[in-house]
């Protein structure tokens, strides 16, 4: 056998997705696995006309493609590829992926809200999780306002945010300096603020 044969053979054995491909190619390829999965291409298009319209370099937005494509994916999973969920509902529980909530946390949000109520805690949920929260507690959190009704659910992420601002940052992490000033610093435990000497 030959050195051209035994490169071309090696060359076949290898999967399609180790040969190199283009940004456009990943792009059309996201955008097949989307289809495939059940996924509306709308939100797969929504991307693209997002990084379009900003400008980004095709490596850059193919990349971005490819991780929305994979977290709508596991968000399908998560809300068990239902006829009833909405693109936007799909949508936001992308996002939430994105944001580090788990699958197991985003099915068992899924199972207690419904209609536009889902889409609307699924945004709660991933807005608390941005902010700091551990996912189980977010979880908690919204379930609870969803059984209040009412604007509980609405007013959620901006009461978290009004809760972590009158707490502040957490213990030994200290407030940024104005110019001329040395930073404050904020011992573990309750005590007050400590200014280093010369401050």
């Amino acid at each position: 056998m030959t050195a051209r044969m035994l490169l071309a053979a090696a060359l076949l054995a290898l999967p399609v997705g180790a040969m190199a491909q283009t940004p456009q190619e990943r792009i059309d390829g996201a955008r097949a696995r989307a289809l495939q999965a059940g996924i509306p291409i709308s939100l797969i298009e929504a991307k693209i006309a997002e990084g379009r319209a900003k400008g980004v370099s095709l490596d850059r937005m193919a990349a971005a493609i490819e991780r929305r494509e994979a977290a709508l994916e596991k968000a399908w999973a998560a809300m068990g590829r239902s006829d009833d969920v909405q693109p936007a509902e799909l949508g936001v529980a992308g996002d939430a992926i994105a944001a580090g909530v788990s699958e197991a946390v985003l099915a068992k949000l899924a199972e207690v809200s419904a209609g536009e109520r889902r889409a609307v805690a699924i945004a709660a949920l991933t807005q608390l999780v941005a902010a700091g929260h551990a996912p189980q507690a977010a979880l908690d959190r919204v379930t609870e306002a969803l059984a209040r009704g009412g604007d509980a659910l609405a007013n959620l992420p901006a009461q978290a945010a009004e809760a972590a601002a009158r707490r502040g940052p957490p213990a030994g992490v200290g407030r940024p300096a104005t110019a001329g000033q040395k930073p404050v610093t904020t011992p573990p435990g309750n005590r007050p603020p400590v200014v280093p000497p010369g401050g």
